[in-house]
């Protein structure tokens, strides 16, 4: 049987002067971001809402995402931030152990979804020419089309990384396995890039490739679904009246995306190792809550007054 299998040893970034470079999962942001820019845009004109109203709900949106993921990350995966690198949890830096640009790592999905919601309902209080869950229903299509660029972010920085596999199907994270002070010492090549690549390119260091189990590759398996979930929103948008069905849009949201993300942690490594031996890990305990809202607004949600 055909088997599906590669090494993941990949340039991260783009070398800019010292420790400092353009890392390829904030690129990824960058074209989540504009891209929904793009699509709420046609959102607007397609509903003749103003436009100066769009940029307005783009810089909430941003920033409302960007702290609450990582706050969520820091609250839920890495609270000893708090009180031994402070600076790195709102900086794309860490001072320990020593100083790294870093790009934006250590973000959380759901701490993102929870800073959306707040973000949109401090926009809606600020500019109200429609109600919030009349926001939250356009907002979560741009929102998934993100998603898949994040993951795959995700993927390119060998993070979020799936279990190790004996399938047909699997990829060797090299840069996961060996820390950059381990590929140096162990290849004897100072050059940090130029030492993962002499793991996967050449011959005298194939013991070392061999180490590297294969695991699943979690970040695709996500960011492949999430294609669906925004298809599929944008077809009840556009192709049924579902879009008039205050919090339908949003609750549909929150059942796919957070039941893609409760399925795909079974093939996850634990984020949280103390908890690594639970049924279920945390990810999946914190995605059940928000797949309960969402049957909740697409099937029970009455609202009651006409600016909600």
């Amino acid at each position: 049987m055909y088997a599906l299998k590669f090494d993941w040893n990949p340039i991260t970034g783009i070398d800019i002067a010292g420790n400092f470079k353009i890392h390829f999962y904030s690129l990824m942001w960058i074209i989540a971001f504009v891209l929904g820019h793009k699509i709420m845009s046609y959102i607007f004109k397609r509903e003749k809402i103003k436009l100066e109203y769009l940029d307005p709900l783009f810089i909430y949106t941003v920033l409302a995402t960007m702290l609450g993921a990582r706050l969520g990350h820091v609250i839920f995966y890495q609270p000893e931030l708090f009180s031994q690198d402070f600076l790195s949890i709102f900086l794309p830096i860490r001072t320990k152990p020593e100083f790294e640009f870093t790009g934006f790592q250590g973000l959380a999905s759901h701490g993102a979804a929870i800073g959306i919601i707040i973000g949109m309902y401090l926009y809606r209080k600020k500019y109200n020419y429609k109600s919030l869950m009349w926001i939250l229903d356009r907002i979560v299509i741009p929102v998934a089309s993100g998603a898949i660029f994040i993951r795959i972010g995700n993927f390119i920085n060998s993070e979020i990384i799936g279990k190790v596999t004996d399938s047909n199907i699997g990829v060797r994270f090299v840069q996961d396995y060996y820390h950059k002070s381990e590929i140096v010492k162990l290849t004897g090549i100072q050059d940090v890039k130029k030492a993962y690549a002499a793991v996967t390119d050449n011959p005298k260091f194939a013991t070392l490739l061999e180490a590297v189990p294969y695991r699943h590759a979690a970040q695709l398996y996500e960011s492949f679904s999430y294609i669906f979930v925004f298809l599929i929103l944008l077809y009840f948008y556009l192709k049924t009246n579902k879009g008039e069905q205050r919090g339908f849009l949003f609750g549909l949201f929150l059942v796919l995306l957070w039941t893609v993300r409760f399925f795909v942690e079974f093939v996850k490594e634990a984020q949280n190792p103390e908890r690594a031996d639970w049924l279920l890990n945390t990810g999946q305990l914190l995605s059940i809550p928000f797949i309960l809202i969402g049957l909740y607004f697409m099937f029970t949600f009455k609202p009651k007054k006409t600016n909600i």
